[in-house]
């Protein structure tokens, strides 16, 4: 239940980091985060009552962060989660960057595990080092052995044999996609 109420608010508070919650962010949230149809009016209660401003996202944060091992891989879902309400709207606004790097401090990620979520969430990521948390000059076994990490510790396998919930496994296979994609580009640039 906790996390439940701490999603639903700080998905609500993310959608107003820009000032303005739009019916695409709205729809977002409801994307990432199923809301069975029995519970949809006790949900919107607690979203319209968070998206009265920004204030207080920090809390939901914590509320969210204690539940979880520090950058365990669901609150690295969390984080996917809230950019894609983020994007929603076809912008990414200054508010909604700082909103979801102080939500990744609060989750206990570093500026660089930041830049390596926040990587996997440009339209058409030009590099793909920073999706594998990578420098430029890492050699190609150094490559490998990331990538082999990254695919064991984000497989969406391991979130259903812990029993997460269905939008959580959807979006650790959004992620395995990218890094997917990511470690391809990098091979074909070494080839």
């Amino acid at each position: 239940m906790a996390f439940t109420i701490g999603m639903i608010g700080l998905g609500a508070k993310m959608a107003k980091a820009d000032g303005v919650v739009t019916e695409n962010e709205i729809r977002a949230f409801k994307r990432v985060f199923h809301v069975p149809q029995s519970d949809l009016a006790t949900v919107a209660r607690v979203f319209n009552l968070a998206k009265q401003d920004v204030a207080g996202f920090e809390t939901y944060a914590r509320q969210i962060a204690r539940l979880f091992e520090t950058k365990s891989e669901i609150l690295e879902d969390v984080l996917d989660g809230l950019f894609h309400i983020a994007k929603a709207d076809d912008a990414f606004h200054p508010g909604e960057h700082g909103f979801l790097r102080r939500v990744a401090a609060i989750f206990g990620f570093s500026e660089a595990d930041f830049a390596r979520i926040q990587a996997r969430h440009a339209d058409v990521p030009d590099d793909p080092y920073p999706i594998l948390g990578l420098p430029h000059n890492a050699p190609m076994e150094e490559v490998r052995k990331r990538y082999r990490d990254l695919v064991r510790e984000h497989h969406p396998d391991r979130h259903i044999a812990d029993g997460v919930p269905e939008e959580m496994v959807e979006i650790a296979t959004r992620r395995l996609q990218k890094i997917n994609e990511a470690y391809d580009r990098i091979m074909e640039m070494a080839a």
